[in-house]
């Protein structure tokens, strides 16, 4: 982007796109050398971000697309505030321990005005806390009892890839079920894969592929059976990532969470369901004592001690001020008027797809099922000329983001297709959904393609990942 020796020097007066850097390319590999007027290079920087989608009409994501002005506000009030120094931004630090304790209670801790937890940069960072803690609290366990710690391991159903990043970065042995017609964790599949060795079972309370809520009572009962048989006692980290911010409010009566002594932390996402902006995440422990004291690390907090426990340093303080607005905002009332507002969508749209005929809803936006999303396969899809891939495909050229991917084993011959339904989504939107929906149907029945997209070419929303090396090239 190196300017003419005739340019001009002062390039205030020049339309935008007659300037240098319009008229230049910009580089892409090397650091530039020269500095710009801040207007061109905005105006350069924002015409290349035209390019991604519309992020509201991206329902493939569970991450929050629309905030209220004032929460636009508070992030910018607080784009300089770095949480972590407890010294400098005091207030921000009392926001965040308030906010624990308003989750705490939310979730039925019986300390929820002094048990510990943390906001994160999302629900991934908090789930690795989770599964930290109880790595150690089964270390402890095994110390005490003189048996080997050397093996542990987790026993988890179809997970988001942030359990499988775990269970390799942190050296613990994943037992991960393959995937039923019900789509969801067994408690057989639980029984079938604990041994002395089990660090925890972790349940999915809104599962990634279908938006399910895996049975955390059922298996809290089969783990509550198994002790008194055995007297091998095994937690249960529930991952509420999608559920956590819509059961409370929607569905009060299930119990998943600390309501059952077995659970021991919950992860949540402050920026999915939770309606933060993005880089939002908590995990939240039953009691004090659930949180090994070996994980926690001391920072100077106005001349006293104040206890830190997380993967991350230095982050920002904006989302934990929205998150707290939010709470305050709302309230449970809010929450859940908000919330079952997003059900009452998912609802008509799973009423829409079936009223074709041509879907069989998988996940049907009911709160006592999963969360509001909707899930849906093709329907005699052997005798179709196209499959799910192609109606995302077609879908994508109206601006729509509708994901459609294989499940994980053993059903990954299945093909499905998914909406999440956020806040932000109105009735009418969903309508404009269903209708270019029905419209990319008949086209696509009337100029089918030479062949249906192949599973390669159609997965990209697909959650899961491949690590690089595999498992067992791993050298501990």
């Amino acid at each position: 982007m190196t300017k003419p020796a005739t340019a001009a020097l002062d390039e205030s007066m020049d339309d935008l796109f007659a300037t240098d850097s319009m008229t230049t390319r910009a580089p892409k590999t090397r650091f530039p050398q020269e500095e710009h007027e801040p207007r061109q290079i905005y105006q350069l920087v924002r015409d290349e971000l035209m390019l991604d989608g519309v992020a509201r009409m991206n329902l493939a994501t569970f991450c929050t697309t629309w905030v209220e002005p004032e929460v636009r506000q508070l992030m910018a009030d607080s784009l300089d505030k770095n949480i972590v120094d407890k010294d400098e931004y005091p207030q921000t630090a009392e926001l965040e321990t308030r906010c624990i304790h308003m989750l705490a209670d939310l979730f039925h801790s019986p300390e929820a005005a002094t048990t510990l937890g943390t906001s994160t940069t999302g629900s991934s960072e908090a789930a690795m806390l989770g599964g930290l803690a109880a790595k150690w609290r089964w270390k402890a366990r095994g110390i005490a009892e003189g048996r080997s710690t050397a093996s542990p391991n987790i026993v988890c159903g179809p997970v988001q890839v942030c359990w499988e990043k775990f269970a390799r970065y942190f050296d613990v042995e994943i037992r991960q079920a393959a995937m039923d017609e019900n789509h969801v964790l067994t408690v057989q599949q639980v029984l079938d894969r604990f041994d002395e060795n089990t660090i925890a079972v972790v349940v999915t309370f809104g599962q990634t592929f279908t938006g399910k809520f895996e049975d955390v009572a059922a298996i809290s009962v089969a783990l509550d059976d198994l002790e008194a048989r055995t007297g091998q006692s095994i937690d249960i980290h529930v991952d509420a990532a999608s559920g956590g911010f819509v059961a409370p409010f929607c569905a009060p009566d299930i119990l998943w969470d600390f309501r059952l002594p077995r659970v021991k932390s919950i992860n949540v996402s402050g920026h999915k369901t939770g309606l933060a902006p993005l880089g939002s995440g908590w995990v939240i422990w039953r009691t004090t004592s659930d949180l090994p004291e070996e994980l926690i690390f001391n920072v100077n907090y106005l001349g006293g001690q104040m206890p830190t426990f997380n993967l991350n340093f230095s982050r920002p303080g904006g989302q934990v001020v929205a998150s707290y607005y939010n709470f305050l905002r709302l309230g449970r009332d809010g929450y859940r008027k908000v919330q079952s507002a997003t059900y009452l969508v998912a609802q008509h749209i799973a009423a829409g797809l079936d009223a074709t005929g041509r879907f069989d809803i998988v996940s049907d936006g009911d709160p006592r099922r999963g969360i509001p999303a909707v899930a849906w396969t093709l329907r005699d899809s052997g005798d179709s000329a196209w499959n799910l891939f192609d109606l995302a495909d077609e879908l994508r050229a109206r601006g729509w983001l509708v994901p459609a991917y294989t499940l994980p084993a053993d059903q990954q011959e299945t093909i499905l297709q998914r909406v999440i339904v956020r806040h932000g989504l109105s009735l009418d939107m969903a309508d404009l959904v269903l209708a270019d929906l029905e419209k990319a149907v008949r086209k696509l029945d009337l100029r089918p393609p030479s062949r249906p997209l192949a599973s390669h070419e159609g997965t990209s929303f697909n959650h899961s990942a491949t690590a690089v090396v595999a498992t067992e090239k791993v050298v501990s």
